[in-house]
């Protein structure tokens, strides 16, 4: 049975799996928001148990226990033994950026704006990693990347500072930019940093070891950070059976068929199919804030979201004559998947 399954998987087209990943990575952000609502009809002794802490904190642990169930082989000592003392700093300073500062931020943020502010606000991310990239790593662009660039900057700032559903903290010539919208300013700023580590310092780390040493090292340091800020007593209702319902199903769903899906995609799929899905994402994570939660964008979101999308439309140009008559290597696939994986999608 297990084997005709496989089969079956086997013959499934690349583009169904990205295109896949795409979706439920997409549907993340709003997916959180709904449980967090739900979650308030179910109160334990006059507490939502599906808080935002609870949230990042239990479904990283369903999401350990899931992929220790499928990545367990790529833990034997053998191969452990092949990774440096500075391939584990790299992954421990990653892991506490993108496995626990960022994800943080933007749960944050979600309880701050809205989820199409979080979307269009995180594109910041791939202008941000191309500039570090090019500074640190001397990677070369294209004008079209460049444009491209500039372009989704422009409409980042637009719809961080005409969009604002939060609380301003920051006034200029009277734009107001929310806490929230700057939460999620500084998550994108720390991803495209662990981005670019991961880059220079992962290139040769099996994806299995990447994936859950980061679960584990965002999880502890998470829990740690919450009980100094907040109190023990934060996590009183981390026990309950129905945020652990909800979050098995969260992290199954959502962070490891997610990624699972992703990785499959990038096994024959060309850098053209890999550009055009994840360039997808922004457009797709709207459109199910909107299906999910009912979100109508906001004129200053349309406005912000147009330019962005502008922007996008010049990187594909850009990455389509770049990459006229290549094939994605191994290698590329290997960066191409640490890199969707460290950008957050979901916990």
């Amino acid at each position: 049975m297990l084997t005709k399954i496989s089969q079956f998987l086997s013959h499934i087209p690349s583009l169904v799996y990205l295109w896949v990943a795409v979706l439920i990575f997409a549907a993340s952000n709003s997916v959180t928001r709904k449980i967090i609502e739900l979650g308030e009809h179910h109160l334990v002794n006059g507490r939502n148990p599906i808080s935002l802490c609870n949230v990042l904190f239990v479904g990283n642990i369903c999401a350990f226990l899931v992929m220790i169930s499928i990545f367990y082989s790529e833990w034997k000592p053998r191969k452990l033994k092949n990774l440096t003392r500075g391939d584990w700093i790299s992954l421990t300073i990653i892991g506490s950026l993108s496995g626990a500062i960022a994800p943080a931020l933007i749960f944050t943020a979600l309880d701050q704006t809205n989820v199409t502010n979080v979307v269009l606000i995180g594109r910041l991310e791939p202008p941000l990693t191309l500039a570090l990239s090019v500074w640190l790593l001397g990677v070369r662009v294209n004008f079209w990347t460049v444009v491209s660039s500039l372009m989704t900057l422009v409409g980042v700032l637009t719809t961080a500072f005409l969009g604002s559903s939060g609380q301003a903290i920051a006034t200029m010539g009277g734009l107001h930019l929310g806490k929230g919208e700057l939460e999620i300013a500084l998550a994108a700023i720390i991803l495209s940093v662990a981005t670019v580590i991961s880059k220079s310092r992962l290139k040769s780390i099996p994806i299995g070891i990447f994936s859950i040493y980061r679960t584990v090292i965002g999880t502890v340091i998470f829990f740690i950070l919450a009980n100094a800020l907040y109190g023990s007593h934060h996590f009183s209702d981390a026990f309950s059976p129905y945020l652990w319902a909800w979050m098995f199903l969260y992290a199954t769903v959502i962070v490891v068929v997610g990624q699972l899906c992703w990785f499959a995609g990038l096994r024959n799929a060309t850098s053209k199919d890999t550009t055009l899905a994840s360039s997808f994402n922004p457009i797709a994570a709207i459109f199910m804030a909107y299906l999910i939660l009912g979100e109508m964008p906001s004129p200053a979101q349309y406005l912000g979201g147009s330019i962005i999308l502008a922007g996008i439309f010049l990187s594909l140009i850009g990455n389509f004559t770049y990459t006229k008559n290549k094939n994605l290597s191994s290698r590329s696939s290997l960066i191409n998947a640490m890199e969707m994986a460290i950008g957050f999608r979901g916990i």
